[in-house]
């Protein structure tokens, strides 16, 4: 199983960054755990210095924007 973590103070790129992943995980067809982090202290011990960013199974894949779905799908696969 995938572990994907959204990283983002709440903003709403970074709701929306969840939502993706959320729809991303069902089109791949995969199990997957899907968190956020938002405290930033956490999000600062991933390097990450922009959100949203998208980590999954701890190397960060995505940072300062909002993928598509078929191109989050593409790196769940």
């Amino acid at each position: 199983m995938k572990k994907i973590h959204i990283l983002g103070t709440g903003c709403p790129k970074c709701k929306k960054m969840y939502e993706v992943a959320q729809e991303a995980v069902k089109a791949a067809s995969i199990e997957a755990e899907v968190t956020k982090v938002e405290d930033i202290n956490d999000i600062l011990s991933f390097g990450v210095m922009m959100t949203p960013a998208l980590v999954i199974d701890g190397e960060v894949k995505i940072v300062g924007r909002v993928p598509r779905v078929d191109e989050l799908t593409t790196f769940l696969q």
